[in-house]
C-alpha cells in the first residue's frame, strides 16, 4: 500500500492543486507545472520514503542489492526469441516457423525478483517500477538500428480496467533513455482475447491471438520499430503484433522484453 501510495500521491495531490487554484491566463506553463510536480514529489519522499519493492528497504523503488539479484537472461539464447539453447543460434520452434519478429532480447529470466517486479508494475499499480526497469532494460538493449518505440497496446477494455498499459510505461522510458520517438499508438489491438496465461499449447496461443493487432500506416511506414512488452513465452503476441506492424509498411520489428518465461 505504501507503494501505490507514493506513486500516485503526487499526481493526485497535482491534479487537486490544478482544480482549486484556476489559471488566470487559461493555461498553465510546462516549466510551472514541472516546477510543482517536483516540490510534490519531495514532500511526498519526506513523508512517505521509497521503499524497495522486492526487499522493502527504505530509498528506492529498487535497490542496487536486488537489482544485482535479478536472474539475468544470459549464456547461449536463441537469436530470435532469446529461450535459453544448448547449441546453434535458433531454438527448434524458430527454426520451424521463423517469427515476424527479426530479434527479441529479454533482460532477465521470469523468477524470482524479475517476476516479483513484473506483477508489482501489471497488477499492483507500481507505476514508478518502470523507471528503474527500462533502465536494466536499456543496459542490453542496441537501440542502432531503431527509428521508433511502440509497446503492445492491450484492448481498450483491459486497458480502461486496469488503467494503465505496462508495455507503454516501460516504452516510454526506454524511449526517454535512447532518445528515440515514442508512439503508444502505432498498433491497436483490435479485437479482445482470452488471457494466454490460460493456455499451456504453443499452437493454441498463436491461434488466439491472430488478427488481434492492426498498425497506422502513416505512423509506421519505412521504420525500424522496437516493440516493447513486458514478458515474452511463446512469443504469440510479439508475433501478432509485429505482424500487423509490418503489413503497415514498418521496415523491420525488433523486439525489447523485461524478461523471458523459458
Amino acid at each position: 500500500a505504501d507503494h501505490r501510495r507514493h506513486d500516485s500521491a503526487a499526481s493526485d495531490a497535482m491534479a487537486v492543486w490544478v482544480v482549486a487554484r484556476p489559471d488566470p491566463h487559461g493555461v498553465y506553463s510546462a516549466r510551472m507545472t514541472t516546477i510543482i510536480g517536483r516540490t510534490y514529489g519531495l514532500a511526498l519522499d519526506l513523508l512517505f520514503p521509497p521503499q524497495c519493492a522486492i526487499c522493502r528497504r527504505a530509498g528506492a523503488m529498487l535497490c542496487s542489492e536486488c537489482a544485482a539479484r535479478l536472474p539475468l537472461a544470459d549464456g547461449r539464447r536463441c537469436a530470435q526469441c532469446w529461450i535459453a539453447i544448448k547449441a546453434g543460434d535458433r531454438c527448434g520452434e524458430c527454426a520451424r516457423r521463423p517469427l515476424a519478429f527479426m530479434s527479441n532480447r529479454s533482460t532477465f529470466v521470469f523468477e524470482g525478483g524479475a517476476r516479483e517486479l513484473e506483477h508489482h508494475l501489471k497488477f499492483r499499480g507500481m507505476h514508478a517500477l518502470a523507471a528503474p526497469m527500462a533502465a536494466l532494460m536499456f543496459e542490453s538493449l542496441d537501440a542502432a538500428r531503431i527509428d521508433l518505440i511502440a509497446p503492445v497496446p492491450l484492448h481498450r477494455r483491459r486497458e480502461r480496467s486496469r488503467g494503465y498499459n505496462q508495455a507503454a510505461l516501460l516504452g516510454k522510458q526506454l524511449a526517454s533513455l535512447s532518445a528515440l520517438p515514442f508512439d503508444p499508438q502505432a498498433a491497436t489491438r483490435v479485437r479482445a482475447t482470452a488471457p494466454l496465461t490460460k493456455t499451456t499449447r504453443r499452437e493454441d496461443r498463436f491461434a488466439i491471438v491472430k488478427g488481434a493487432f492492426t498498425a497506422r500506416r502513416e505512423r509506421v511506414e519505412g521504420r525500424a520499430i522496437l516493440l516493447v512488452d513486458d514478458v515474452i513465452t511463446t512469443g504469440a503476441t510479439l508475433d501478432a503484433c509485429a505482424s500487423a506492424l509490418l503489413a503497415a509498411g514498418a521496415k523491420s520489428v525488433h523486439c525489447a522484453t523485461w524478461a523471458r518465461n523459458d
